[in-house]
């Protein structure tokens, strides 16, 4: 078995992952500079941020379609040039205008990676650690959001143009990307699917596991023959009604918790506490390195324990958690909040953050699943975008005790998804969880 070769490729695709969670992480040091800059309103400002998560929507909305006609790894490498002609035009833009249309490139990119990269990644990989290494996307989408945390907070001395370099500095992992996806084969079973070379595919499932490749490849062309033999799959029939309700079940209930309010924008929430600017950067930071190491927890445990305990645990922490944020605000007595908000971040890497991508690419059957990883990373995004814009408006007019309070109760309702819907999907092959997802 030559399991290195499939962790080298899919610790190279989930390098979409890092840019992934740097473009998402960066506006948060850039963000306040940017609205001085322009003398942007506070409507004004709410689009600027969620920008990226406009273009991120519409990225994971048709992602699925190069995946499918394309290819996973040709869809990786547009996508890579994408994140580099963002940073470059983000860096260097003149006017908000121009600002604005190298964001939503940025977005773009994000959105689709989200759908290209995790699907990839679970195709690759042998049922028994496929958790793991899909997991490796969430983990750099983190290391992402961690590096842009402390590359903000040391650039922000560099003057009035230190967001220019916050933004421009992403250039070099973009091109880093770019180079290194030539070097992966193309996914077996979109060969098989949408190409028929069952060669090509065979070879590659040899190196993957070659105990295992005749057996697997066998599983792939019964799902072929299968899907053949059915009217032109779509994904809104009553047939894929269950993974669809996941899906977008699971993606509401990630962006709900509140987490991209807090990382887009956690400087501005630690000086609403009371800390300096300085500090509130340093916080940011420190969030960064919490995600990090959690998620690096979880991704150990996640085959071994599966992803419902996960989300089980991660429920119940972040509930109670938010719930002393908002009694924080409610009192104004901002003692705890730092720490309460890394608790949080704690909870959130170990459960939601690490199985979101796992979960979702692994309970839409071959036929189906570019265009369901497209619906769920769609929903994720959709869903992110709206909580990134109302955010600072809602948190100015309602406050942050009522705000923190709504996220608290909704991840009480993810707890019952959680309890009575959710199922369990770690250790089974991808051909084996499609049966059972799918109504006959």
């Amino acid at each position: 078995m030559k399991n290195s070769k499939v962790l080298v490729w899919s610790v190279v695709v989930a390098l979409g992952g890092f840019l992934f969670g740097f473009d998402t992480a960066v506006i948060s040091g850039a963000e306040k500079a940017i609205q001085h800059l322009w003398n942007l309103s506070a409507v004004e400002h709410g689009f600027t941020v969620s920008i990226a998560l406009i273009g991120t929507v519409l990225g994971a909305m048709l992602g699925g379609i190069p995946a499918d006609k394309l290819g996973r790894k040709t869809t990786l490498f547009w996508i890579a040039v994408l994140y580099l002609v963002s940073s470059l035009g983000s860096a260097l833009a003149t006017d908000w205008y121009i600002f604005i249309f190298f964001r939503f490139l940025g977005g773009l990119g994000v959105g689709a990676s989200s759908v290209a990269a995790p699907m990839y990644i679970s195709e690759i990989s042998p049922a028994r650690s496929r958790g793991k290494m899909v997991g490796l996307f969430q983990f750099n989408v983190v290391f992402g959001i961690l590096i842009a945390y402390f590359s903000n907070y040391f650039m922000q001395d560099l003057g009035e143009n230190a967001w220019r370099w916050m933004l421009g500095v992403q250039a070099l992992p973009s091109l880093i990307f770019l180079l290194a996806i030539l070097y992966v084969p193309e996914s077996p079973r979109w060969l098989i699917m949408k190409k028929g070379d069952v060669q090509q595919a065979r070879e590659i499932l040899n190196i993957i596991d070659h105990k295992t490749s005749e057996e697997t490849l066998f599983a792939i062309l019964n799902a072929n023959e299968d899907a053949k033999d059915q009217p032109t799959a779509r994904l809104f029939s009553a047939k894929y009604k269950t993974p669809v309700t996941l899906a977008i079940l699971f993606a509401v209930f990630n962006q709900v918790s509140g987490i991209n309010a807090i990382i887009y924008y956690s400087p501005r929430i630690f000086e609403m506490t009371g800390l300096g600017a300085k500090a509130a950067f340093l916080s940011s930071a420190g969030i960064g390195f919490v995600n990090f190491a959690f998620t690096l927890l979880a991704i150990n445990f996640i085959d071994r324990f599966g992803r419902r305990t996960l989300m089980a645990i991660g429920s119940v922490g972040v509930i109670i958690t938010l719930g002393l944020v908002a009694r924080a605000f409610f009192l104004q007595d901002f003692t705890g909040v730092p720490v309460f908000l890394f608790v949080y971040i704690a909870f959130f890497a170990f459960s939601q953050g690490a199985v979101i991508w796992v979960f979702i690419s692994e309970i839409f059957p071959n036929e189906v699943r570019a265009n369901g990883q497209a619906l769920g990373s769609f929903t994720h995004w959709f869903m992110a975008a709206i909580i990134a814009f109302s955010f600072p408006i809602i948190s100015e007019y309602l406050g942050g005790g009522i705000t923190f309070s709504f996220f608290a109760v909704m991840m009480i309702l993810q707890l019952i998804f959680v309890w009575r819907i959710m199922p369990e999907t770690k250790g089974t092959s991808l051909e084996r969880t499609d049966k059972t997802m799918v109504l006959h």
